[in-house]
């Protein structure tokens, strides 16, 4: 079928990088659903894929976008057709960026009248803070955690879920503003790297102590820092590489990144009793699409216990989908950002 998305047709700013224009969806395979959109969801990966420094991004031309919320229209011949109608929020393998969606059944949930900035915050956002730290890196009571990029849309909900484990956390923010927004989500202390190195004011809050887990979505010169900043049988835990977005050199930023980050044999883990946990959550949609949908219900069922509360950055209509894109990049939004058709 035909529809309208936000294609992107080369890399560079948003406004030169995307074109809203006509879009053929293929049909319908038989455990697929037809989504008509109201709102799609603004990840960091978008503009990553923008800069053409994420690897995973489909070639050019092509639309990105890792969810929507909408209405099915239509579903595969082996899905319910009861799902017809509902409402859901659902997880694309990109394509989130356009006015239909196909994606499979299994990478859906009902949401009724939940708002749609609020369902898509607790989407990629929320599955991955949840992966991270209910699956991957289980947190325990009185665990020191330290979060990077803690005002974002993953940030947010890991300081609720480090503090409903009964956690102490260290909220890490790139500016003032962001800090009394972080406070208000529990976080014990919050740093702002922009006042001061975030590695020297650690070692003063930490009085003598270590970390138990770091979540970093930043990598490079911060990998080293949280080395060091981690006790034995800690773990880092790696889900993004922001610190490369704005580079202008190429392979020279792509090989500086790199080298920033270090170099170490594995043997130093197992002496040292360390952990370095990649989470890359396309890998995990694509290998374990079960785990995902678990996930996704779970937080969820979180939210509507009022355990964990869905953190909005703002709504843009489509004629602002630049002015999103840019804030996103800016690194001062907070929360989630979404899109409305």
């Amino acid at each position: 079928m035909k529809t309208e998305g936000f294609v992107l047709v080369k890399n560079g700013t948003s406004q030169e990088a995307f074109n809203l224009q006509e879009i053929t969806l293929n049909s319908l395979e038989s455990d697929e659903v037809l989504i008509a959109s109201e709102a799609f969801g603004l990840n960091y990966a978008d503009v990553m894929a923008r800069r053409g420094l994420y690897r995973e991004a489909p070639p050019l031309p092509c639309v990105v976008g890792y969810e929507v919320v909408g209405t099915i229209l239509e579903v595969g011949s082996s899905v319910s057709k009861e799902w017809i109608g509902k409402r859901v929020v659902g997880f694309t393998r990109f394509g989130g960026y356009a006015k239909h969606a196909i994606t499979k059944v299994d990478a859906i949930v009902e949401i009724g009248s939940i708002k749609a900035s609020e369902a898509l915050s607790l989407a990629t956002q929320g599955v991955t803070a949840y992966y991270m730290s209910e699956l991957v890196s289980p947190i325990r009571k009185n665990d020191h955690v330290l979060i990077h990029a803690a005002a974002g849309g993953v940030g947010s909900l890991l300081i609720q879920l480090a503090k409903n484990r009964g956690a102490i956390v260290y909220a890490k923010v790139g500016n003032q503003s962001k800090v009394e927004h972080c406070k208000q989500l529990g976080a014990d202390f919050v740093v702002d790297y922009s006042q001061s190195d975030y590695e020297s004011k650690m070692v003063e809050l930490l009085a003598g102590k270590l970390l138990d887990v770091s979540y970093n979505p930043v990598a490079g010169s911060t990998f080293k820092k949280d080395l060091k900043l981690i006790k034995t049988t800690g773990k880092v835990v790696l889900f993004g590489g922001s610190e490369l977005s704005g580079s202008k050199w190429g392979i020279l930023s792509q090989l500086n990144f790199v080298r920033k980050m270090g170099f170490f044999t594995p043997i130093v883990l197992m002496m040292k009793s360390l952990s370095i946990i990649g989470v890359n959550m396309l890998k995990v949609a694509d290998n374990r699409p079960d785990v995902l949908k678990d996930c996704l219900e779970n937080v969820f069922e979180l939210y509507q216990q009022g355990k964990l509360k869905a953190v909005s950055g703002g709504e843009f209509t489509a004629e602002e989908f630049c002015k999103a894109h840019d804030l996103l990049e800016s690194g001062k939004s907070t929360g989630k950002l979404i899109v409305k058709w």
